[in-house]
């Protein structure tokens, strides 16, 4: 328990810890504490450091004033901050807000289960020996306790380990007696592992309806859906496939039971908002439905898998029929171990086709002839369950049940109720907000004067969720991957998207059916980047609590402007709303603009090698990326995922037609010649959402790149004319603009395995700009060294020397060596500029990346570096006269010109066309 004591005047603070421990904190001046936390955000712009952690002191005070009582578990012997320091120190550094994705195991709840593995044979259940005895022991109490978490009678209920809440969930939907008049249920809050239930009931000509559970007040005695309360059900458009798609015999006949099913998630994942188990009895009474919909018995399945983790559900008040539970989502390990809690009455429904280990009492082989076992759990659980993972629950059952499921949701739920008001009330200068949040928190509704937030307690609504959408000054939307992409700099564990959650995004983000349909047509499909289209966010950010989260994780950080700590969400704000964009440079560089370096890089992602000459292809730079690594799944390697590529090295020889590969662990060279086909197959790939065209080497050369990165992958080389660049890329306020009218709108260029654009081009004066601002970060945070980078951290192929800093953000065409290029845009940066090519390893402070972000974004993204395309690329040669070679002074030079005609070369002047400025 925190206990807060105050000195008559007001200016100082004994805060009293369970513990024993005292801290005292002092304040010159207590009454402009609301007005300072209204405008939170303006004022952590305003604030310098020194004020800085006296502000965090105030503001953590302020919290426990009004959540003391719930935070911290003030009632257990393990507080909140020893708890976090003893068994989850990995969390050091780490700000990790994903517990809705999966919760953390503790230190010493991992111990405990590998002591009892160590001390312990535990063998088959499926056995009459010692060791199956034991472990079939562990297994049934292990399944009494399942059955505790959620308070479920034994005798009512039955617990059957599943491989996860998807398999119990799935488990429900094939064995479910459907019929042709069945009818499936659901709410739009569901998980796409909900929703998949309904192939079945449609393969068995069941009608499947979406429903929309929603609160009106006061009751209407009018309305035609059915009320109670302050509840109604709403159903959407039915879904039913003809008699001749019906997969499964599903035919209702006029003497058999009729059965439906209706299902709805204990807590949405997506936002967090609980649904009333009120519903379970009013559904299995058959009250929501009209009298056309009145026949037949209703069964009610509770997806527990988000919610079951802070609030179980209490069976013996509310008789859901099944409940499907996810133990990683509970207390982090194991993984791949769920169950569904089934009442037995159900359960004796169910129609379970498929038998295998231990489901059957007797089978005989060469005879139609099977007697499945008596017991639920028995017959229901295909196979040998996974016994060392069942044995091992007992050790996070421990952790929970030394907190108590009511003291983390009192807890989890102070830091909901904080981070929900403290984001509600960010505001922008203009008076618009800042962030839109989804679910029961109700802060963005002034005109809700009937619903209210409840965190915890017996009408507890809304979870440990905080999902939002953050919008600029001017209305538009920030987009989830922005946001998600500055969380990442400082180490912010969140997630972002839809969530495998369909219908809630659609239904909060107010996206119709055919918007999701324009989505997909344009590109979007779950986990990629689109996260704005047609001006409307296509997912969210969120923000999930655990048992072990701590006030810190949510805290308001404040500090100057210089520094780019991102430690929480409020950070991420202020840095977006806060830190300027793009800055461009208006004055022409006077000085002469030079190529400075060529560097091609043959494989995508590995080394690349620099060069004086080289000629064009009508893909960009003769060879490059023309190459890529492919793992045994078929996905393109990068260094985003494997760092170490770029110790692979490459070097091409044109006159011997030869490429060079060789790796440090590797003790001989790879020779791959560069004609003639040395391939043994063709394969089909997708790179950066399109498809592309590949042909793979032999086995040769799969075992060298398998031994040079430890893991099975092959060798593609580009399928000509696979790749083309379809549109002009374009990026507002770098290269080219909507309103620039140069002859052409498009560009129908080829392109090898790059992401995007033939060639990247990066000056150096924007590296010694971005270098110098790094130093000034490092003196300003007192880091024990600043970071210095080269253009080699950016894998240009062009770098160029004589310019301004960030002029090139204002050209529109480049011209070398008589070859024109048009401008695409800026080249947006990710994670993988963070990595050290000369030695593969992530900077730790997240540099220059972090860096880039204070001072380089344009409409969500980090931009570094240009794109270019050429003009006129199908013209294969240039007079010697019309190429502006420096000298073409060796014979190596002459024949190169000779046999590919465009050439580029170190030192060649560069002429630049720079765009209109309104």
């Amino acid at each position: 328990m925190f206990h807060v004591d105050k000195d008559p005047h007001g200016r100082k603070r004994i805060i009293t810890g369970g513990d024993g421990c005292r801290i005292c904190v002092i304040f010159p001046d207590q009454t402009q504490k609301a007005e300072r936390s209204k405008n939170v955000l303006d004022t952590s712009i305003q604030k310098n450091d020194a004020d800085g952690s006296c502000a965090e002191e105030e503001e953590k005070l302020e919290f426990l004033e009004k959540y003391g009582n719930q935070y911290g578990y003030p009632e257990s012997t393990t507080p909140i901050d020893e708890l976090r320091s003893k068994e989850f120190a990995r969390l050091a550094g780490t700000v990790y807000v994903d517990h809705a994705g999966a919760t953390l195991h503790s230190d010493s709840q991992l111990r405990g289960a590998l002591d009892d593995l160590s001390a312990n044979l535990y063998s088959n259940p499926h056995s009459q020996s010692d060791s199956s005895i034991r472990t079939s022991d562990k297994v049934e109490l292990a399944r009494l306790q399942v059955l505790a978490l959620c308070n479920a009678p034994p005798g009512e209920y039955t617990c059957v380990f599943t491989a996860g809440a998807t398999s119990a969930l799935k488990l429900v939907g094939e064995a479910f007696p459907w019929s042709s008049e069945s009818e499936y249920l659901y709410t739009m809050e569901n998980h796409n592992s909900v929703l998949g239930i309904r192939e079945y009931a449609l393969d068995h000509g069941a009608t499947a309806i979406a429903v929309d559970v929603e609160r009106i007040s006061p009751p209407s005695s009018k309305s035609r859906n059915y009320e109670r309360g302050n509840v109604q059900i709403k159903r959407r458009s039915p879904l039913q496939r003809p008699m001749g798609s019906w997969t499964l015999t599903g035919e209702h006949k006029e003497d058999q039971e009729l059965y439906h099913l209706f299902a709805f998630p204990l807590e949405c994942n997506f936002s967090g908002a609980k649904f009333d188990l009120d519903l379970v009895t009013q559904i299995q009474q058959g009250r929501h439905c009209g009298e056309k919909h009145s026949r037949g018995q209703w069964l009610v399945l509770v997806d527990a898998a988000k919610g079951c983790g802070t609030m179980p559900p209490d069976l013996s008040r509310f008789k859901a029929d099944f409940v499907a539970i996810s133990f990683y989502k509970l207390f982090g390990y194991p993984t791949g171990l769920g169950a569904l809690l089934v009442r037995n009455d159900a359960a004796r429904l169910l129609r379970k086709k498929y038998f295998a280990g231990g489901t059957v009492a007797v089978s005989i082989a060469d005879a139609d002839f099977m007697q499945k076992r008596d017991r639920t759990e028995q017959w229901l659980e295909d196979g040998t369950a996974s016994f060392l993972s069942i044995v091992a629950l007992r050790h996070g059952f421990a952790v929970i049940n030394r907190l108590q499921p009511q003291n983390i949701t009192r807890h989890t739920g102070s830091l909901t109720s904080y981070m929900a008001t403290k984001l509600a009330s960010l505001k922008h200068g203009n008076g618009t907000p800042v962030c839109i949040l989804y679910g029961n928190h109700h802060h963005n509704n002034d005109d809700d004067h009937h619903h209210q937030a409840n965190y915890w307690g017996l009408h507890c609504n809304q979870g440990p969720i905080v999902t939002l959408n953050l919008k600029r000054a001017d209305g538009s939307w920030v987009g989830y991957h922005e946001v998600e992409k500055l969380a990442a700099l400082s180490n912010i564990q969140l997630r972002t998207g839809c969530f495998c959650n369909p219908g809630a995004c659609a239904k909060y983000l107010q996206l119709s059916q055919l918007d999701l349909r324009k989505n997909y047509e344009a590109g979007h499909v779950c986990w990629d980047d689109h996260d704005v289209i047609n001006g409307q966010p296509t997912g969210a950010v969120r923000v999930s609590f655990g048992y072990m989260s701590t006030f810190e994780d949510c805290l308001v950080r404040r500090h100057s402007q210089s520094q780019l700590h991102l430690e929480n969400l409020f950070s991420v704000c202020r840095i977006l709303f806060y830190f300027p964009t793009v800055r461009y440079n208006d004055t022409h560089a006077t000085t002469s603009i030079q190529l400075e370096s060529i560097i091609v890089y043959p494989i995508k992602s590995c080394a690349g090698f620099s060069v004086r000459v080289w000629p064009l292809s009508d893909c960009g730079l003769l060879y490059d990326r023309e190459w890529l690594i492919q793992n045994h799944s078929g996905d393109t390697l990068t260094q985003k995922k494997l760092p170490s590529m770029c110790s692979i090295q490459t070097s091409i020889d044109l006159s011997t037609g030869m490429m060079q590969v060789w790796a440090p662990n590797v003790n001989h060279r790879l020779a791959i010649p560069l004609q003639g086909d040395q391939c043994s197959g063709t394969s089909d790939l997708i790179l950066c959402g399109n498809r592309a065209g590949g042909n793979s080497y032999g086995p040769e050369v799969a075992e060298w790149f398998t031994e040079a990165l430890g893991i099975p992958c092959s060798l593609l080389r580009r399928e000509p004319k696979s790749r083309k660049l379809q549109s002009r890329r374009r990026t507002r306020g770098v290269g080219k603009r909507d309103d620039d009218n140069d002859g052409g709108s498009t560009v129908a260029s080829e392109i090898s395995f790059v992401n995007e654009g033939q060639l990247l081009l990066v000056s150096k004066a924007s590296i010694d700009e971005l270098n110098q601002r790094m130093a000034e970060v490092c003196n300003t945070e007192h880091a024990p060294a600043s970071v210095q980078v080269n253009a080699l951290q950016f894998r240009p192929n062009l770098v160029l020397s004589g310019s301004l800093p960030n002029d090139e953000d204002n050209w529109q065409t480049v011209s070398i060596c008589n070859q024109q290029f048009t401008v695409l845009g800026g080249c947006n940066r990710c994670q993988m500029v963070n990595i050290d090519q000369a030695t593969g390893f992530h900077h730790s402070q997240s540099q220059p990346l972090a860096t880039l972000a204070s001072y380089r974004r344009v409409e969500g993204k980090i931009t570094f570096g240009i794109l270019l395309t050429q003009d006129n690329f199908g013209s294969t040669h240039q007079s010697v006269e019309q190429n502006s070679i420096v000298e073409l002074e060796t014979d190596y030079v002459k024949w190169l010109h000779a046999t590919y005609g465009r050439l580029l070369s170190v030192g060649s002047k560069v002429s630049v066309k720079r765009r209109m400025i309104s």
